[in-house]
Protein backbone atom coordinates (compact mmCIF):
# COMPACT_ATOMS: atom_id res chain seq x y z
CA UNK A 1 0.00 0.00 0.00
CA UNK A 2 1.08 3.55 -0.68
CA UNK A 3 1.53 6.38 1.77
CA UNK A 4 -1.68 7.04 3.78
CA UNK A 5 -3.74 10.12 2.95
CA UNK A 6 -6.77 11.11 5.04
CA UNK A 7 -9.11 13.80 3.72
CA UNK A 8 -12.40 14.98 5.21
CA UNK A 9 -15.10 17.45 4.30
CA UNK A 10 -16.91 19.47 6.90
CA UNK A 11 -19.92 17.38 7.85
CA UNK A 12 -23.08 19.00 6.51
CA UNK A 13 -25.74 20.39 8.82
CA UNK A 14 -28.94 18.77 7.50
CA UNK A 15 -31.59 21.18 8.74
CA UNK A 16 -32.43 21.76 5.07
CA UNK A 17 -31.93 19.98 1.77
CA UNK A 18 -28.42 19.91 0.19
CA UNK A 19 -27.51 22.99 -1.86
CA UNK A 20 -24.83 23.57 -4.48
CA UNK A 21 -22.33 24.71 -1.81
CA UNK A 22 -22.51 21.28 -0.17
CA UNK A 23 -22.00 19.67 -3.58
CA UNK A 24 -19.04 21.95 -4.38
CA UNK A 25 -17.12 20.89 -1.28
CA UNK A 26 -17.97 17.21 -1.72
CA UNK A 27 -16.91 17.23 -5.39
CA UNK A 28 -13.64 19.01 -4.61
CA UNK A 29 -12.80 16.57 -1.81
CA UNK A 30 -13.72 13.61 -4.00
CA UNK A 31 -11.48 14.93 -6.78
CA UNK A 32 -8.58 15.23 -4.34
CA UNK A 33 -9.22 11.71 -3.04
CA UNK A 34 -9.38 10.24 -6.56
CA UNK A 35 -6.28 12.17 -7.60
CA UNK A 36 -4.30 10.96 -4.59
CA UNK A 37 -5.40 7.36 -5.23
CA UNK A 38 -4.20 7.74 -8.82
CA UNK A 39 -0.81 8.82 -7.43
CA UNK A 40 -0.66 5.47 -5.59
CA UNK A 41 -1.56 6.73 -2.12
CA UNK A 42 -3.68 4.81 0.37
CA UNK A 43 -6.59 7.22 0.66
CA UNK A 44 -9.27 7.47 3.33
CA UNK A 45 -12.06 9.94 2.46
CA UNK A 46 -14.74 10.84 5.00
CA UNK A 47 -17.86 12.98 4.75
CA UNK A 48 -21.20 12.92 6.56
CA UNK A 49 -23.80 14.86 8.50
CA UNK A 50 -23.73 16.90 11.73
CA UNK A 51 -27.10 16.15 13.30
CA UNK A 52 -27.23 17.71 16.76
CA UNK A 53 -27.88 21.20 18.06
CA UNK A 54 -30.72 23.62 18.56
CA UNK A 55 -31.36 24.24 14.85
CA UNK A 56 -32.05 20.55 14.24
CA UNK A 57 -34.32 20.33 17.29
CA UNK A 58 -36.27 23.38 16.09
CA UNK A 59 -36.53 22.09 12.51
CA UNK A 60 -37.85 18.74 13.79
CA UNK A 61 -40.38 20.51 15.99
CA UNK A 62 -41.57 22.54 12.99
CA UNK A 63 -42.11 19.26 11.12
CA UNK A 64 -43.93 17.72 14.07
CA UNK A 65 -41.51 14.79 14.41
CA UNK A 66 -38.75 13.66 16.75
CA UNK A 67 -35.23 15.02 16.10
CA UNK A 68 -33.87 11.50 15.48
CA UNK A 69 -36.50 10.84 12.80
CA UNK A 70 -35.87 14.22 11.21
CA UNK A 71 -32.11 13.54 11.22
CA UNK A 72 -32.67 10.18 9.52
CA UNK A 73 -34.75 11.78 6.77
CA UNK A 74 -32.41 14.67 6.12
CA UNK A 75 -29.13 12.77 6.38
CA UNK A 76 -30.39 10.40 3.69
CA UNK A 77 -30.70 13.35 1.30
CA UNK A 78 -27.00 14.22 1.75
CA UNK A 79 -25.97 10.60 1.35
CA UNK A 80 -27.98 10.42 -1.88
CA UNK A 81 -26.40 13.66 -3.14
CA UNK A 82 -22.94 12.16 -2.71
CA UNK A 83 -23.91 8.98 -4.52
CA UNK A 84 -25.51 10.83 -7.45
CA UNK A 85 -22.52 13.15 -7.85
CA UNK A 86 -20.05 10.22 -7.85
CA UNK A 87 -18.56 11.27 -4.52
CA UNK A 88 -16.70 8.07 -3.68
CA UNK A 89 -16.35 8.35 0.09
CA UNK A 90 -14.92 5.59 2.31
CA UNK A 91 -17.03 6.60 5.30
CA UNK A 92 -20.26 8.58 5.58
CA UNK A 93 -20.45 9.45 9.24
CA UNK A 94 -23.50 10.56 11.22
CA UNK A 95 -23.03 12.26 14.58
CA UNK A 96 -26.15 10.56 15.92
CA UNK A 97 -24.33 7.20 15.82
CA UNK A 98 -23.68 5.64 19.27
CA UNK A 99 -19.99 5.26 18.40
CA UNK A 100 -19.76 9.01 17.87
CA UNK A 101 -21.41 9.78 21.19
CA UNK A 102 -18.79 7.59 22.85
CA UNK A 103 -15.92 9.29 21.00
CA UNK A 104 -17.22 12.76 21.89
CA UNK A 105 -17.52 11.84 25.55
CA UNK A 106 -14.01 10.38 25.45
CA UNK A 107 -12.43 13.60 24.15
CA UNK A 108 -14.45 15.54 26.74
CA UNK A 109 -13.05 13.34 29.51
CA UNK A 110 -9.51 13.74 28.16
CA UNK A 111 -9.88 17.54 28.22
CA UNK A 112 -11.39 17.37 31.69
CA UNK A 113 -8.51 15.19 32.92
CA UNK A 114 -6.10 17.89 31.67
CA UNK A 115 -7.89 20.37 33.94
CA UNK A 116 -9.18 22.44 31.03
CA UNK A 117 -12.91 22.29 31.82
CA UNK A 118 -14.82 24.12 34.56
CA UNK A 119 -18.47 24.76 35.39
CA UNK A 120 -19.66 28.35 35.17
CA UNK A 121 -22.46 30.57 33.93
CA UNK A 122 -22.74 31.68 30.34
CA UNK A 123 -24.04 35.13 29.56
CA UNK A 124 -23.52 36.31 26.04
CA UNK A 125 -24.57 36.54 22.42
CA UNK A 126 -25.49 33.32 20.67
CA UNK A 127 -26.48 32.70 17.04
CA UNK A 128 -28.81 29.73 16.69
CA UNK A 129 -28.22 29.65 12.92
CA UNK A 130 -24.42 29.52 13.29
CA UNK A 131 -24.53 27.44 16.51
CA UNK A 132 -21.86 29.88 17.69
CA UNK A 133 -21.11 32.30 20.52
CA UNK A 134 -19.85 35.78 19.66
CA UNK A 135 -18.14 38.49 21.64
CA UNK A 136 -19.79 41.91 21.74
CA UNK A 137 -16.90 43.35 19.71
CA UNK A 138 -17.59 40.96 16.83
CA UNK A 139 -21.23 41.90 16.36
CA UNK A 140 -22.47 44.13 13.58
CA UNK A 141 -25.57 46.26 13.35
CA UNK A 142 -28.35 45.02 11.12
CA UNK A 143 -32.06 44.99 10.51
CA UNK A 144 -33.79 44.19 13.75
CA UNK A 145 -30.72 44.74 15.91
CA UNK A 146 -27.39 43.05 16.46
CA UNK A 147 -26.09 40.35 14.12
CA UNK A 148 -23.15 37.95 14.00
CA UNK A 149 -20.21 38.59 11.64
CA UNK A 150 -22.05 36.27 9.19
CA UNK A 151 -25.15 38.50 9.30
CA UNK A 152 -27.24 36.02 11.30
CA UNK A 153 -29.48 36.99 14.23
CA UNK A 154 -28.03 36.73 17.75
CA UNK A 155 -29.82 36.51 21.08
CA UNK A 156 -28.65 37.19 24.60
CA UNK A 157 -28.33 33.83 26.36
CA UNK A 158 -27.96 33.11 30.08
CA UNK A 159 -27.52 29.57 31.37
CA UNK A 160 -25.22 27.30 33.37
CA UNK A 161 -22.44 26.00 31.16
CA UNK A 162 -19.22 24.06 31.13
CA UNK A 163 -16.30 26.11 29.87
CA UNK A 164 -13.10 25.15 28.05
CA UNK A 165 -9.94 27.09 28.95
CA UNK A 166 -9.38 28.30 25.39
CA UNK A 167 -7.48 31.32 26.73
CA UNK A 168 -4.71 28.98 27.90
CA UNK A 169 -4.09 27.91 24.31
CA UNK A 170 -3.52 31.31 22.70
CA UNK A 171 0.26 31.03 22.71
CA UNK A 172 0.42 27.28 21.92
CA UNK A 173 -1.79 27.95 18.88
CA UNK A 174 0.35 30.89 17.72
CA UNK A 175 3.46 28.75 18.18
CA UNK A 176 1.90 25.97 16.09
CA UNK A 177 0.91 28.38 13.30
CA UNK A 178 4.47 29.74 13.25
CA UNK A 179 6.05 26.29 13.18
CA UNK A 180 3.64 25.01 10.51
CA UNK A 181 3.00 27.86 8.04
CA UNK A 182 0.84 25.62 5.81
CA UNK A 183 -1.42 24.52 8.68
CA UNK A 184 -4.10 27.02 7.58
CA UNK A 185 -4.55 27.61 3.85
CA UNK A 186 -4.97 29.58 1.71
CA UNK A 187 -2.87 32.41 3.15
CA UNK A 188 -5.83 34.78 3.32
CA UNK A 189 -7.53 32.43 5.82
CA UNK A 190 -4.31 31.99 7.76
CA UNK A 191 -3.97 35.76 8.14
CA UNK A 192 -7.58 36.09 9.38
CA UNK A 193 -7.03 33.39 12.02
CA UNK A 194 -3.73 34.89 13.14
CA UNK A 195 -5.37 38.28 13.69
CA UNK A 196 -8.21 36.69 15.63
CA UNK A 197 -5.96 34.67 17.94
CA UNK A 198 -3.46 37.49 18.44
CA UNK A 199 -6.39 39.65 19.56
CA UNK A 200 -6.84 37.39 22.60
CA UNK A 201 -8.94 34.30 23.27
CA UNK A 202 -11.74 34.02 25.80
CA UNK A 203 -12.71 30.74 27.43
CA UNK A 204 -15.34 28.91 25.41
CA UNK A 205 -18.78 27.77 26.57
CA UNK A 206 -19.00 24.10 25.51
CA UNK A 207 -22.31 22.88 26.92
CA UNK A 208 -25.98 23.82 26.82
CA UNK A 209 -28.92 23.12 29.13
CA UNK A 210 -31.70 24.79 27.13
CA UNK A 211 -32.23 21.78 24.86
CA UNK A 212 -31.37 18.07 25.00
CA UNK A 213 -30.79 17.00 21.37
CA UNK A 214 -27.07 16.28 21.50
CA UNK A 215 -24.30 14.29 23.16
CA UNK A 216 -24.72 14.09 26.92
CA UNK A 217 -21.92 15.59 28.98
CA UNK A 218 -20.25 12.87 31.10
CA UNK A 219 -21.32 13.30 34.72
CA UNK A 220 -23.71 16.20 33.94
CA UNK A 221 -26.88 14.59 32.63
CA UNK A 222 -28.72 17.89 32.20
CA UNK A 223 -25.99 19.27 29.89
CA UNK A 224 -25.44 18.45 26.21
CA UNK A 225 -22.18 19.24 24.45
CA UNK A 226 -21.71 22.38 22.40
CA UNK A 227 -22.50 21.16 18.91
CA UNK A 228 -19.11 22.15 17.50
CA UNK A 229 -17.15 20.06 20.02
CA UNK A 230 -19.35 17.13 19.11
CA UNK A 231 -19.18 17.83 15.35
CA UNK A 232 -15.42 18.28 15.11
CA UNK A 233 -14.81 15.01 16.91
CA UNK A 234 -16.31 13.18 13.90
CA UNK A 235 -12.91 13.25 12.22
CA UNK A 236 -11.63 11.00 15.02
CA UNK A 237 -14.77 8.87 15.38
CA UNK A 238 -14.49 7.69 11.79
CA UNK A 239 -11.08 6.19 12.53
CA UNK A 240 -12.09 4.32 15.69
CA UNK A 241 -11.30 6.85 18.43
CA UNK A 242 -11.01 6.37 21.38
CA UNK A 243 -10.12 2.70 20.89
CA UNK A 244 -7.26 3.34 18.48
CA UNK A 245 -6.62 0.43 16.19
CA UNK A 246 -5.45 0.01 12.61
CA UNK A 247 -7.46 2.83 11.01
CA UNK A 248 -6.50 5.40 13.61
CA UNK A 249 -2.83 4.42 13.59
CA UNK A 250 -2.71 4.46 9.80
CA UNK A 251 -4.60 7.62 8.94
CA UNK A 252 -4.38 10.06 11.85
CA UNK A 253 -3.37 12.87 11.75
CA UNK A 254 -5.57 13.93 8.82
CA UNK A 255 -3.74 15.33 5.81
CA UNK A 256 -6.44 17.94 5.25
CA UNK A 257 -9.79 19.03 6.59
CA UNK A 258 -11.43 20.62 3.54
CA UNK A 259 -14.00 23.16 4.75
CA UNK A 260 -15.83 26.35 3.82
CA UNK A 261 -14.28 29.66 4.81
CA UNK A 262 -17.19 30.39 7.18
CA UNK A 263 -16.15 27.57 9.55
CA UNK A 264 -12.39 28.19 9.53
CA UNK A 265 -12.35 29.55 13.09
CA UNK A 266 -13.92 26.39 14.52
CA UNK A 267 -11.42 24.19 12.67
CA UNK A 268 -8.28 26.31 12.96
CA UNK A 269 -8.72 27.67 16.51
CA UNK A 270 -11.12 25.57 18.59
CA UNK A 271 -10.32 22.15 17.07
CA UNK A 272 -6.52 22.29 17.47
CA UNK A 273 -6.98 23.64 21.01
CA UNK A 274 -9.33 20.75 21.87
CA UNK A 275 -6.82 18.28 20.42
CA UNK A 276 -3.89 19.82 22.28
CA UNK A 277 -5.88 19.58 25.49
CA UNK A 278 -6.79 15.94 24.81
CA UNK A 279 -3.20 15.04 23.93
CA UNK A 280 -4.02 14.14 20.32
CA UNK A 281 -1.82 15.03 17.36
CA UNK A 282 -3.09 17.92 15.23
CA UNK A 283 -4.19 17.54 11.58
CA UNK A 284 -1.64 18.62 8.99
CA UNK A 285 -3.79 21.20 7.23
CA UNK A 286 -7.05 23.13 7.42
CA UNK A 287 -8.06 24.36 3.94
CA UNK A 288 -10.89 26.91 3.80
CA UNK A 289 -12.34 27.22 0.31
CA UNK A 290 -14.47 30.13 -0.89
CA UNK A 291 -18.19 30.46 -1.49
CA UNK A 292 -19.97 29.53 -4.69
CA UNK A 293 -22.15 32.46 -5.70
CA UNK A 294 -25.23 32.39 -7.91
CA UNK A 295 -24.77 35.19 -10.45
CA UNK A 296 -22.54 36.92 -7.93
CA UNK A 297 -24.92 36.58 -4.96
CA UNK A 298 -24.43 34.39 -1.90
CA UNK A 299 -27.12 31.73 -1.75
CA UNK A 300 -29.60 31.83 1.11
CA UNK A 301 -33.05 30.47 1.85
CA UNK A 302 -34.35 33.95 2.65
CA UNK A 303 -33.29 35.34 -0.77
CA UNK A 304 -34.76 32.26 -2.44
CA UNK A 305 -31.74 31.52 -4.65
CA UNK A 306 -30.66 28.21 -3.11
CA UNK A 307 -29.94 25.76 -5.93
CA UNK A 308 -30.50 22.01 -5.83
CA UNK A 309 -27.30 20.29 -7.02
CA UNK A 310 -29.24 17.20 -8.11
CA UNK A 311 -31.32 19.34 -10.47
CA UNK A 312 -28.11 20.80 -11.93
CA UNK A 313 -26.60 17.34 -12.37
CA UNK A 314 -29.77 16.13 -14.08
CA UNK A 315 -29.73 19.10 -16.38
CA UNK A 316 -26.07 19.36 -17.36
CA UNK A 317 -24.70 15.92 -16.50
CA UNK A 318 -22.72 14.88 -13.43
CA UNK A 319 -19.30 15.13 -15.08
CA UNK A 320 -20.12 18.41 -16.81
CA UNK A 321 -21.15 19.94 -13.47
CA UNK A 322 -18.06 18.59 -11.70
CA UNK A 323 -15.77 19.90 -14.44
CA UNK A 324 -17.35 23.35 -14.49
CA UNK A 325 -17.15 23.86 -10.72
CA UNK A 326 -13.44 23.01 -10.56
CA UNK A 327 -12.46 24.66 -13.85
CA UNK A 328 -14.38 27.93 -13.53
CA UNK A 329 -13.51 28.91 -9.97
CA UNK A 330 -10.03 29.45 -8.55
CA UNK A 331 -10.26 27.12 -5.57
CA UNK A 332 -9.91 28.96 -2.28
CA UNK A 333 -11.55 32.11 -3.66
CA UNK A 334 -15.22 32.92 -4.09
CA UNK A 335 -16.59 32.10 -7.52
CA UNK A 336 -19.79 32.62 -9.43
CA UNK A 337 -21.81 30.41 -11.71
CA UNK A 338 -24.79 30.81 -14.01
CA UNK A 339 -26.58 28.81 -16.68
CA UNK A 340 -24.73 30.62 -19.48
CA UNK A 341 -21.36 30.14 -17.81
CA UNK A 342 -21.89 26.39 -17.41
CA UNK A 343 -23.14 25.91 -20.97
CA UNK A 344 -20.37 27.98 -22.55
CA UNK A 345 -17.57 26.32 -20.56
CA UNK A 346 -18.82 22.77 -21.04
CA UNK A 347 -19.56 23.19 -24.74
CA UNK A 348 -16.26 24.91 -25.54
CA UNK A 349 -13.96 22.61 -23.60
CA UNK A 350 -15.63 19.24 -23.07
CA UNK A 351 -17.95 18.91 -26.08
CA UNK A 352 -16.10 20.86 -28.79
CA UNK A 353 -12.48 20.31 -27.73
CA UNK A 354 -11.89 17.10 -25.76
CA UNK A 355 -15.07 15.28 -26.76
CA UNK A 356 -14.64 16.13 -30.44
CA UNK A 357 -10.96 15.13 -30.31
CA UNK A 358 -11.88 11.68 -29.03
CA UNK A 359 -14.91 11.29 -31.29
CA UNK A 360 -13.22 12.11 -34.57
CA UNK A 361 -10.01 10.20 -33.81
CA UNK A 362 -11.73 7.00 -32.71
CA UNK A 363 -14.37 7.26 -35.45
CA UNK A 364 -11.62 7.34 -38.10
CA UNK A 365 -10.07 4.21 -36.57
CA UNK A 366 -13.42 2.46 -36.55
CA UNK A 367 -14.27 3.53 -40.08
CA UNK A 368 -10.90 3.31 -41.86
CA UNK A 369 -8.98 0.66 -39.90
CA UNK A 370 -11.76 -1.77 -39.04
CA UNK A 371 -11.61 -0.62 -35.43
CA UNK A 372 -8.05 -1.92 -34.97
CA UNK A 373 -5.99 0.53 -32.89
CA UNK A 374 -2.64 1.18 -34.65
CA UNK A 375 0.74 1.73 -33.02
CA UNK A 376 1.77 5.29 -32.22
CA UNK A 377 3.85 7.19 -34.74
CA UNK A 378 7.57 7.73 -34.35
CA UNK A 379 7.92 10.90 -36.43
CA UNK A 380 9.29 13.97 -34.68
CA UNK A 381 5.87 15.61 -34.90
CA UNK A 382 4.27 12.60 -33.14
CA UNK A 383 6.87 12.46 -30.38
CA UNK A 384 6.61 16.22 -29.83
CA UNK A 385 2.84 15.97 -29.34
CA UNK A 386 3.11 13.10 -26.88
CA UNK A 387 5.84 14.94 -24.97
CA UNK A 388 3.53 17.96 -24.67
CA UNK A 389 0.61 15.82 -23.52
CA UNK A 390 2.68 13.83 -21.02
CA UNK A 391 4.21 16.99 -19.55
CA UNK A 392 0.75 18.45 -18.95
CA UNK A 393 -0.82 15.24 -17.64
CA UNK A 394 2.04 13.79 -15.61
CA UNK A 395 3.79 16.92 -14.39
CA UNK A 396 1.84 20.19 -14.52
CA UNK A 397 -1.66 18.93 -13.67
CA UNK A 398 -0.47 16.74 -10.76
CA UNK A 399 1.67 19.57 -9.37
CA UNK A 400 -1.32 21.94 -9.43
CA UNK A 401 -3.81 19.39 -8.08
CA UNK A 402 -1.42 18.59 -5.22
CA UNK A 403 -1.96 22.15 -3.99
CA UNK A 404 -5.70 22.16 -4.88
CA UNK A 405 -5.18 24.53 -7.81
CA UNK A 406 -7.74 22.72 -9.94
CA UNK A 407 -8.36 25.55 -12.40
CA UNK A 408 -4.63 25.90 -13.13
CA UNK A 409 -4.23 22.13 -13.53
CA UNK A 410 -7.19 21.95 -15.90
CA UNK A 411 -5.84 24.93 -17.81
CA UNK A 412 -2.66 22.96 -18.54
CA UNK A 413 -4.79 19.95 -19.45
CA UNK A 414 -6.85 22.01 -21.89
CA UNK A 415 -3.67 23.34 -23.48
CA UNK A 416 -2.69 19.73 -24.19
CA UNK A 417 -6.16 19.05 -25.67
CA UNK A 418 -5.73 22.10 -27.92
CA UNK A 419 -2.30 20.81 -28.96
CA UNK A 420 -3.88 17.52 -30.04
CA UNK A 421 -6.53 19.30 -32.08
CA UNK A 422 -3.91 21.53 -33.67
CA UNK A 423 -1.88 18.38 -34.53
CA UNK A 424 -4.91 16.82 -36.24
CA UNK A 425 -5.55 19.97 -38.24
CA UNK A 426 -1.87 20.15 -39.26
CA UNK A 427 -1.42 16.52 -40.35
CA UNK A 428 -4.97 16.07 -41.75
CA UNK A 429 -5.37 12.28 -41.36
CA UNK A 430 -8.51 12.36 -43.54
CA UNK A 431 -6.31 13.48 -46.46
CA UNK A 432 -3.60 10.94 -45.60
CA UNK A 433 -6.19 8.19 -45.98
CA UNK A 434 -5.84 8.59 -49.73
CA UNK A 435 -2.21 9.70 -50.05
CA UNK A 436 -0.39 7.82 -47.27
CA UNK A 437 -2.54 5.28 -45.35
CA UNK A 438 0.45 4.09 -43.31
CA UNK A 439 1.10 7.61 -42.07
CA UNK A 440 -2.60 8.05 -41.33
CA UNK A 441 -2.48 4.96 -39.10
CA UNK A 442 0.58 6.29 -37.25
CA UNK A 443 -1.16 9.62 -36.65
CA UNK A 444 -4.29 7.93 -35.32
CA UNK A 445 -2.18 5.65 -33.10
CA UNK A 446 -0.46 8.72 -31.69
CA UNK A 447 -3.81 10.34 -30.99
CA UNK A 448 -5.09 7.26 -29.17
CA UNK A 449 -2.10 7.37 -26.82
CA UNK A 450 -2.66 11.09 -26.24
CA UNK A 451 -6.42 10.68 -25.66
CA UNK A 452 -5.90 7.92 -23.12
CA UNK A 453 -3.29 10.02 -21.31
CA UNK A 454 -5.68 12.98 -21.23
CA UNK A 455 -8.57 10.82 -20.00
CA UNK A 456 -6.47 9.28 -17.26
CA UNK A 457 -5.28 12.68 -16.05
CA UNK A 458 -8.76 14.22 -15.89
CA UNK A 459 -10.48 11.13 -14.46
CA UNK A 460 -10.55 12.51 -10.88
CA UNK A 461 -12.71 15.38 -12.15
CA UNK A 462 -14.91 13.58 -14.71
CA UNK A 463 -14.82 9.95 -13.53
CA UNK A 464 -17.79 8.60 -15.50
CA UNK A 465 -16.78 9.99 -18.89
CA UNK A 466 -13.09 9.25 -18.44
CA UNK A 467 -13.81 5.63 -17.46
CA UNK A 468 -16.05 5.19 -20.51
CA UNK A 469 -13.38 6.59 -22.84
CA UNK A 470 -10.52 4.60 -21.27
CA UNK A 471 -12.58 1.40 -21.47
CA UNK A 472 -13.22 1.97 -25.18
CA UNK A 473 -9.55 2.63 -25.93
CA UNK A 474 -8.34 -0.28 -23.81
CA UNK A 475 -10.79 -2.66 -25.47
CA UNK A 476 -8.57 -2.47 -28.54
CA UNK A 477 -5.29 -3.05 -26.69
CA UNK A 478 -5.19 -6.77 -27.44
CA UNK A 479 -5.98 -6.41 -31.13
CA UNK A 480 -9.74 -6.55 -30.70
CA UNK A 481 -11.57 -4.00 -32.88
CA UNK A 482 -12.98 -1.12 -30.87
CA UNK A 483 -16.70 -0.37 -31.04
CA UNK A 484 -18.02 2.70 -32.82
CA UNK A 485 -17.57 5.64 -30.41
CA UNK A 486 -20.50 7.74 -29.23
CA UNK A 487 -20.09 11.38 -28.17
CA UNK A 488 -19.23 11.45 -24.47
CA UNK A 489 -20.20 15.10 -23.96
CA UNK A 490 -23.45 16.15 -25.65
CA UNK A 491 -23.66 19.85 -26.41
CA UNK A 492 -25.76 21.83 -23.97
CA UNK A 493 -28.53 24.23 -24.96
CA UNK A 494 -27.66 27.85 -24.27
CA UNK A 495 -31.06 29.34 -25.03
CA UNK A 496 -33.04 27.48 -22.36
CA UNK A 497 -32.43 29.49 -19.18
CA UNK A 498 -32.49 27.71 -15.84
CA UNK A 499 -35.77 28.03 -13.99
Amino acid sequence: MGEPYYITTAISYPNGAPHIGHAYEAIAADTIARFQRAQGRDVRFQTGTDEHGLKMAQAARDEGIEPADYANQMSAKFNAMCDILEVDYDRFIRTSEPAHHRASQAIWQAMEARGDLYLGRYEGWYSVRDEAFYDESELIGGEGGKQSPQGTPVEWTVEESWFFRLSAYQQPLLDHYAAHPDFIQPDSRRNEVLRFVEGGLNDLSISRTSFDWGVKVPGSADHVMYVWLDALTNYLTGLGYPDGGELFERYWPANVHLIGKDVVRFHAVYWPAFLMSAGIELPKQIYGHGFLLSRGEKMSKSVGNVVDPIALADRYGVDALRYFLLREVTFGQDGSYSHDAIVNRVNAELANSFGNLAQRSLSMIHKNLGGLVPAQGEAEQDRALLATVCAACRETLPAEFEKFAFAAGLDAWMAAVFACNAYIDAVAPWALRRTDPKRMAAVLGTLVVAIRELAQAVAPVIPLSAAKLIALVDSGADGTPIAAPTPIFPRLDLEEEAA
